[in-house]
């Protein structure tokens, strides 16, 4: 499989610092989980291909920073994202708060037609704040997936993915060539600027 050949999307992790956004994405890309994860800097992005049985596409997942000093910054990685996956700690409140000003914020700066994943993390913990039904009858009232997920045990994190990845050549009506004829950069015109370039910006197929 060429994976330069493969249709590819943009998806943003957007939410506050330490609810678990780079430890989704290192669990999908790598099913790996680092107890002592780094915070993410600005952002980071990630490559991986998804086979949806009939055909593959190729996600650049893009993993953002969390503290309030990089927010400036944020609408240059969500930009012409097709999808935006923003994620809450079950066991923090103030970050289920935050998460509903980014499903605002995507709705009125993103993709118009962006797709919206809500994500309850840290399911593993048992101090829950935020209860499933509540993120449930958010995410239902605003027209958003609801995902449940535990980054540490890897409970739910490939099924985001799986169902977003299944969503997006469909909405835009995309059929990814079965020969693998075709121009994988026509999903996304974002030039990287070259201080953003992360060194593993190709390691997760």
């Amino acid at each position: 499989m060429n994976e330069n050949l493969l249709p590819q999307f943009k998806i943003v992790l957007l939410g506050q610092s330490g609810v678990g956004k780079s430890s989704i994405v290192s669990r999908f890309c790598k099913n790996f989980f680092d107890e002592n994860t780094d915070t993410t800097i600005g952002a980071t992005f990630l490559n991986k291909i998804v086979n949806l049985g009939e055909y593959s596409i190729k996600l650049q997942i893009w993993d953002t920073a969390g503290q309030e000093r990089y927010n400036s910054l944020i609408p240059m990685y969500y930009r012409n994202a097709k999808a935006a996956i923003i994620v809450y700690d079950i066991t923090n409140i103030d970050s289920f708060k935050r998460a509903k000003e980014w499903v605002k914020e995507i709705r009125e700066n993103g993709f118009p037609k962006a797709k919206i994943a809500l994500v309850a993390n840290k399911t593993d913990l048992k101090n829950h704040k935020i209860s499933s039904e509540d993120g449930l009858k958010y995410s239902e009232s605003n027209e958003l997936m609801f995902f449940e997920s535990s980054a540490k045990h890897g409970e739910g994190v490939e099924a985001i993915f799986k169902n977003i990845s299944a969503q997006l050549p469909l909405e835009w009506g995309e059929k990814p060539n079965p020969k693998g004829i075709g121009d994988s950069d026509t999903d996304s015109d974002e030039e990287i600027p070259n201080n953003q370039k992360n060194n593993d910006s190709g390691g997760c197929c």
